[in-house]
């Protein structure tokens, strides 16, 4: 039965129009009767009701945005990406929600387009990731225009923004206490960038294990990477001459360039240099020579962060809500140990 309209819905279910939208809209203040009588003639007739209609009637338009920073350029290079992108479409599923993908190709695009992504309204609210530049630009541009939004990393100013992140400090720590453990000396890192909160945090945790088991810190075994292959590969070449016995590095990407590296040099992993990374990417169990790491569960990530937001969207809520999940160790053969010895 094409072109069906509320009011044809309402007349076959002997109703009112506004009755039928309320149904439609999923409004509590309905007689169960009524409702099943609403919804038997829609089954019936098929009837599909207009999206921007329905918008309308709620305020709402089940769609949400992602925005991620010119920084983020590493998107198509990155296992970590398509995994987070994967929570979030697979929780906008579930929700019944819509993602709209916005991906700036510089600054200037940033500039140019974020004011009209707002101020449009067809967005509910915002998922943003964290940019590795550490600026805060599009986020404050999210306060200022009162949309609904959800950092996913850790925020510069944690205290304005709701977000969603992984406990990196605690990771970090547990990955260098692990290496300790087995009696490495000289732990060197490959950093990810230090403009970003998320390579700040991977750090601190690598200083405080250090300072926890009195191993001092010798800032000539610090290499900042950018979290991709080639920075890890660049940054092992530096660590050399520093003679490390193990490295951490802060990215799985970095270390399997750590690793190409220590072969290309003529070394043996682990006992010439054990190496661990930070991620856990479907590529590590699969690679031929396993890779000792921290796991996130970037999947959850996109799914909290989802419903994070949504749940924002319905209660109106102002006050900043944080959400950590925890990491943990995974052991296999980098360390030259496939016992699991306690970081505590």
């Amino acid at each position: 039965m094409p072109n069906l309209t509320l009011e044809d819905v309402a007349k076959k279910a002997g109703v009112s129009r506004s009755t039928v939208s309320r149904v439609v809209n999923g409004f509590d203040s309905i007689s169960e009767d009524v409702r099943n009588r609403v919804l038997k003639v829609i089954e019936e007739t098929g009837y599909h009701p207009n999206a921007a209609a329905r918008a309308l009637a709620s305020h709402r338009s089940k769609i949400i945005g992602l925005i991620l920073p010119h920084s983020v350029s590493m998107l198509f290079t990155d296992p970590y990406y398509p995994h987070l992108l994967k929570g979030i479409s697979q929780s906008c599923n579930q929700n019944q929600y819509t993602l709209a993908f916005f991906l700036f190709s510089s600054e200037e695009d940033e500039k140019v387009n974020f004011t009209s992504i707002t101020s449009m309204g067809l967005l509910d609210g915002v998922l943003v990731q964290s940019d590795h530049f550490g600026k805060q630009r599009i986020v404050n541009h999210l306060l200022e225009a009162k949309m609904p939004h959800v950092v996913i990393g850790r925020p510069r100013q944690p205290e304005k923004v709701s977000f969603v992140d992984v406990d990196n400090v605690n990771g970090a720590n547990n990955a260098v206490t692990h290496l300790v453990h087995l009696g490495y000396q000289r732990i060197s890192t490959i950093t990810g960038p230090l403009q970003s909160t998320v390579g700040i945090d991977r750090r601190d945790g690598y200083l405080n294990a250090l300072k926890k088991h009195a191993l001092g810190v010798d800032p000539e075994l610090i290499e900042e990477g950018y979290f991709t292959e080639q920075s890890g590969y660049n940054a092992m070449q530096k660590l050399f001459s520093k003679n490390p016995d193990a490295v951490f590095a802060a990215s799985d990407m970095m270390a399997f360039g750590a690793i190409r590296a220590i072969r290309e040099h003529g070394l043996s992993i682990p006992e010439d240099i054990a190496v661990i990374g930070f991620d856990d990417i479907p590529l590590t169990p699969l690679s031929n020579l396993g890779l000792t790491t921290i796991h996130q569960p970037v999947n959850e990530l996109g799914e909290q962060a989802v419903r994070l937001l949504l749940s924002i969207i319905e209660n109106g809520t102002e006050t900043p809500q944080n959400i950590v999940l925890k990491t943990r160790l995974i052991i296999r053969s980098t360390c030259g140990s496939d016992n699991l010895i306690d970081p505590q």
